[in-house]
C-alpha cells in the first residue's frame, strides 16, 4: 500500500477475513487448541500440528514432542462445537465427525539444531542462555504498523475482521437467526496519496438456512452487519455491497470446501498492505520463528510507529535453521520516517533482541495463548491481551530519537 504513494494520487486496497466457521479457520483453531493443550502442561513442548477437514472427517497431522498427554479427538470436537457446527442438518457436526490422528515425534535433526544452536556448537556463543536456542527453521518474517487506525493497523484488514466478528455475533445472539457458521468478508478502500478515504465496495458471504429469500439476507446483513461496523463517513451513495453474490449459500463449511491449517496467512496478518514471509502461524510452538519472529517484528514495528518515528513501517527479518542470531534485518518507512532509517535501525539493535530464546522470554510465548489468535487476526487485537501488541517501548524510543 505505501509503495503507491509516489505512483498514483488515487489507488485501491483490499483485504479479506473469514469467520471461525470457515473450513480453513476451523483447522487453524484446532491446530492452536492442540498447541495450547500441550503448552499448558509442558511449556517446552515442540509442536508442529496441521489439520485438514472435509465432509465428515478431520485429519490431524504433525510432529509433536512433549512430556504430557492430550486427548486430541476430544479437543477437536470441542473446537468444532464452539465454531457452531452443532446440528446434523449442517452436514458436519462435532458429535458425528470422524477424527483421525497421525502424529510422530519431531525430527531428531531439527530438535538438535533448536536445542543447541550453531553459535553454541561452534563456541561462538557469548550468552549461555540466550544463545542456546537455534531457530526452528529458515525463512523470512515481516512486521508492520501504520497510523491508519487506533490499532496501528491497515484500515481494510481492520474493517474486514470487524465485519466477520459481527457476522458471528448476529448468528450467535439470534439477531439474524438463519445464519450458519461459515462466512467471509472483503473490503476495498480508496486511498488518496496514502490517506484512506471512502469504502468502494464490501463483499459478504454468509452461510444460511435453506428457504431464506436473497433480498431478506441482503437487507439484514447491510443493516445489522455493514452499517453496525463501517463508520458512516466512509460510506457514500457509490459504495457497493455484494452479499452472497453467487446466489444462495446453504452448503458451506467442510461439506462445501476442504480446509487446511495455514491457508489464510494474509487474512491472519495485514491484508495487502505489506509483504509476507510465507510461513503460517497456527499449530507451531514458539521455537518456530515463522510465528515467534513475526510476532516480534510486529512488536517492534508497532512500538516504532507508536513512538512517532514513522507513520508506516515494515520490518523484515530472516533466519536459518539452528542459528540463534538472524541473518538479516531491514527497515522500510516508505518515506514517512521522522528520523533517518539508520537511526531507527540502531534503536532496534539497541532495544530489541531477535534471538529465538530472547523473543520467547520477552513476549512470554511459552504459554497457552494461541487458540484465541486463530480467528480474526493475530495483530491489532483490542479484545484480547497479546504481548506483541503492547507499546511499552514507545516512550523510550521517542526520547532516544530526540522527538
Amino acid at each position: 500500500m505505501p509503495n503507491s504513494f509516489n505512483q498514483s494520487d488515487c489507488y485501491l486496497a483490499t483485504a479479506e477475513c473469514v469467520t471461525e466457521g470457515h473450513p480453513d479457520k476451523l483447522c487453524d483453531q484446532i491446530s492452536d487448541a492442540i498447541l495450547d493443550a500441550m503448552l499448558a502442561q509442558d511449556p517446552f513442548a515442540r509442536v508442529a500440528c496441521e489439520v485438514s477437514v472435509a465432509m465428515g472427517m478431520v485429519l490431524v497431522l504433525g510432529e509433536i514432542s512433549c512430556e504430557c498427554y492430550v486427548e486430541i479427538p476430544e479437543l477437536v470436537r470441542q473446537v468444532i462445537r464452539d465454531a457452531g457446527y452443532t446440528k446434523p442438518e449442517y452436514g458436519f457436526d462435532y458429535r458425528t465427525c470422524g477424527v483421525l490422528v497421525s502424529v510422530k515425534e519431531q525430527s531428531g535433526d531439527i530438535a538438535a539444531g533448536v536445542g543447541e544452536s550453531l553459535e553454541t556448537r561452534t563456541g561462538e556463543a557469548t550468552d549461555e542462555v540466550l544463545d542456546r536456542t537455534g531457530a526452528g527453521d529458515q525463512g523470512m518474517m515481516v512486521g508492520f504498523a501504520c497510523r491508519e487506525t487506533p490499532e496501528l493497523m491497515p484500515l481494510p484488514i481492520t474493517l474486514a475482521h470487524k465485519l466477520c466478528r459481527r457476522l458471528a455475533e448476529v448468528r450467535k445472539d439470534g439477531t439474524v437467526p438463519y445464519l450458519r457458521p461459515d462466512g467471509k468478508a472483503q473490503v476495498t478502500i480508496e486511498y488518496n496519496r496514502g490517506v484512506p478515504g471512502r469504502v468502494v465496495c464490501i463483499v459478504l458471504g454468509a452461510q444460511h438456512d435453506p428457504g431464506v429469500d436473497h433480498s431478506v439476507i441482503e437487507q439484514d446483513l447491510v443493516q445489522n452487519v455493514v452499517k453496525k461496523v463501517i463508520p458512516v463517513e466512509l460510506l457514500d451513495n457509490e459504495s457497493e455491497y455484494y452479499i452472497n453474490s453467487a446466489g444462495q449459500f446453504v452448503i458451506g463449511g467442510p461439506v462445501s470446501d476442504t480446509g487446511f491449517t495455514g491457508r489464510k496467512i494474509i487474512a491472519d496478518t495485514y491484508g495487502s498492505a505489506c509483504g509476507h514471509g510465507g510461513g503460517a502461524f497456527s499449530g507451531k510452538d514458539p521455537t518456530k520463528v515463522d510465528r515467534s519472529a513475526a510476532y516480534m517484528a510486529r512488536y517492534v514495528a508497532k512500538n516504532i510507529v507508536a513512538a512517532g518515528l514513522a507513520d508506516y513501517l515494515e520490518l523484515q527479518v530472516a533466519y536459518t535453521i539452528g542459528k540463534a542470531y538472524p541473518l538479516s534485518l531491514s527497515v522500510e518507512t516508505f518515506g514517512t520516517g521522522k528520523v533517518a532509517d539508520e537511526v531507527i535501525s540502531d534503536l532496534i539493535d539497541k532495544h530489541f533482541d531477535f534471538r529465538p530464546e530472547s523473543i520467547m522470554r520477552t513476549l512470554e510465548l511459552r504459554r497457552a495463548i494461541y487458540r484465541q489468535t486463530a480467528s480474526y487476526g493475530h495483530f491489532g487485537r483490542v479484545d484480547i491481551d497479546l504481548p506483541w501488541e503492547r507499546t511499552d517501548k514507545a516512550e523510550t524510543l521517542r526520547k532516544e530519537a530526540g522527538l
